[in-house]
């Protein structure tokens, strides 16, 4: 079995830690290089923690030297839709900012393969539903944008220099490790499935369900909610197949089917015994009502499948570290 270093830029944040998990089990050693401003020393449990800024390049170099790393997995980025909004140049100079340092950084080492986490933030509003990798990239914020932008750099630094790349463009993050041993852990928290299971428990207030008048069946924005899990398995499945000399790969990673807020709220009232207090908000401006992946080019080329990513997974998997005690569905 392969014991092959890989750096995880970010490996301490919610979705590169069940990335450096998935990489572990499957023999590779995760070096997880974090700043921690928003990222947990105590998720990294699979391989070294480099405690640094990803866009200190003479810092990143010098890991890359010494641990022998051949290929970079990119998670790090600031990652609020809301607060790039607020803050467009914290956003432009960490995530921009960030990539320009990484890729100088790995030219100067000769590190040639890069899987980056881009988002469906890119599509911006879709023009068609679900959305394939040939959509219109047209960002309407800032967090968009600055993957998008960052798309377009390894582009030009693949042109330049033969950089290899796997762009992952995933839609809704959500769920647990299965095992219990990581979840998601923001602050602020800003992700529905966990605001939601903490006002369904009475940890936190009732949820704000932003619109009630989109043009779905029950006027309610449709997602399309992918568990974290399955996402850790297809950044292993594409890396492995950029280490087997295949070709560069842009994907959207998703189930194609969409999940509206209100059969999200059932399906919580179904895995926790609890129902969710919410309340009607106004609109969130740019909010699209529908957002669904066209998977089937990632089932092509990887052989990948979310199988795991059914609704009521992924409450279950999430519920136990949202709702502890006070849910009877739910294993204190």
């Amino acid at each position: 079995m392969t014991t092959t270093p890989v750096i995880v830029t970010g490996g301490a944040g919610f979705i590169g830690s069940h990335a450096c998990k998935c990489l572990a089990e499957a023999g590779y050693l995760p070096v997880t290089i974090d700043n921690l401003r928003t990222g947990h020393a105590d998720a990294v449990r699979w391989g070294p923690l480099e405690k640094l800024d990803v866009r200190d390049t003479d810092a990143v170099a010098h890991v890359f030297r010494r641990h022998s790393a051949r290929t970079v997995i990119h998670f790090a980025a600031c990652a609020y839709v809301g607060e790039s909004v607020e803050q467009p140049g914290l956003y432009y100079d960490n995530n921009v900012g960030g990539m320009i340092s990484l890729l100088s950084a790995m030219k100067r080492e000769g590190v040639g393969q890069i899987v980056f986490s881009s988002s469906c933030a890119t599509y911006g509003i879709p023009n068609t539903v679900p959305i394939s990798e040939t959509s219109q990239q047209a960002p309407i914020n800032p967090y968009g944008r600055t993957k998008l932008i960052c798309e377009m750099m390894i582009r030009d630094h693949a042109a330049a220099h033969g950089l290899r790349y796997a762009m992952l463009r995933y839609f809704n993050a959500a769920g647990a490790a299965p095992d219990g041993a990581l979840s998601e852990r923001h602050d602020p928290e800003t992700h529905l499935i966990p605001l939601a299971l903490m006002a369904a428990s009475g940890m936190g207030p009732p949820l704000r369900v932003f619109g009630g008048d989109y043009p779905t069946p029950d006027g309610t924005c449709i997602r399309d909610y992918i568990h974290v899990s399955d996402l850790a398995e297809a950044h292993l499945l594409a890396l492995r197949h950029l280490e087997a000399g295949r070709d560069d790969l842009v994907l959207n990673l998703g189930t194609g089917r969409g999940t509206s807020i209100h059969e999200l709220l059932q399906a919580i009232a179904r895995q926790t015994g609890c129902d969710v207090p919410y309340e009607l908000a106004p609109r969130r401006p740019g909010d699209p009502a529908e957002l669904v992946a066209a998977p089937e080019l990632a089932e092509r080329v990887l052989n990948f499948r979310a199988r795991r990513s059914d609704i009521d997974s992924i409450i279950k998997d999430a519920a136990p570290h949202f709702a502890k005690e006070n849910c009877h569905g739910v294993d204190a």
